[in-house]
């Protein structure tokens, strides 16, 4: 029981798909040390080890990887949720792949994970660049959006929700972030850290059942809020 604080990684604790800033990593490490922390991510463990770092890692609680498919403690696979795409799905998303107006083609366009896949129109072998011009692409048509919505409508049984800044998250209907609220007691305090609640966003769902969610635009907020967080909490002893 008590105050539990949950972190999307990608756009929250650090810029997306890169590693966390030095100087926000040891300020976490130490709020991780004085607190109970979970980190939820679409990525896999082996991305969130790059990003984050191992002693992150270890300092969290728990960390559930692909969306809380893929469950991880301490350098320690906990659960693993075994999935694979149905084939009218996947032809489907590849058709909308060999439609869309962006030209720019990098290969590993799914990616498969424990419990979802990652669709990307770019590819998640962009590199810098080439994914921050995909990003000004999705800006001004909001094509992740669309395919998102559309393909919710034709696969009611699957859940499409946009992550990070050039993906689509695929898995199960209710095989969301807010599956992970199961793992909590009822008189827990839940507050929870992203930068996609919006409708579509993956981080939606889990800010509708936890009791504090704090949406973010970058890292950099985040390291704020947490700064303010235990100026409060200091001043209130």
């Amino acid at each position: 029981m008590g105050n539990k604080f949950i972190f999307d990684v990608d756009g929250t604790l650090t810029p997306s798909r890169r590693g966390m800033d030095g100087e926000f990593q040891g300020y976490f490490i130490d709020f991780c040390y004085a607190n109970e922390v979970y980190l939820v991510t679409g990525s896999d463990y082996a991305k969130t080890l790059e990003q984050v770092g191992p002693d992150v890692c270890s300092a969290v609680t728990r960390i559930y990887n692909c969306n809380g498919n893929d469950v991880w403690e301490k350098g320690v696979n906990i659960r693993t949720n075994e999935w694979t795409l149905p084939e009218d799905a996947h032809e489907w998303l590849s058709n909308k792949l060999t439609e869309s107006t962006y030209r720019t083609r990098t290969g590993l366009h799914f990616e498969h994970r424990p419990g979802l896949v990652n669709f990307s129109i770019v590819g998640r072998n962009a590199d810098k660049e080439q994914r921050a011009e995909y990003v000004v692409y999705d800006e001004l048509f909001d094509e992740r959006n669309i395919i998102a919505q559309e393909f919710n409508g034709l696969f009611p049984t699957l859940q499409a929700t946009v992550g990070g800044e050039t993906g689509i998250d695929i898995a199960p209907l209710g095989a969301d972030k807010a599956q992970i609220v199961e793992d909590f007691e009822v008189e827990d305090k839940l507050y929870f850290f992203g930068d996609r609640m919006d409708p579509a966003g993956n981080d939606y769902p889990l800010s509708l059942e936890v009791d504090v969610a704090k949406s973010v635009k970058r890292w950099q907020e985040t390291f704020e809020l947490l700064q303010y967080f235990q100026e409060a909490k200091v001043a209130a002893t």
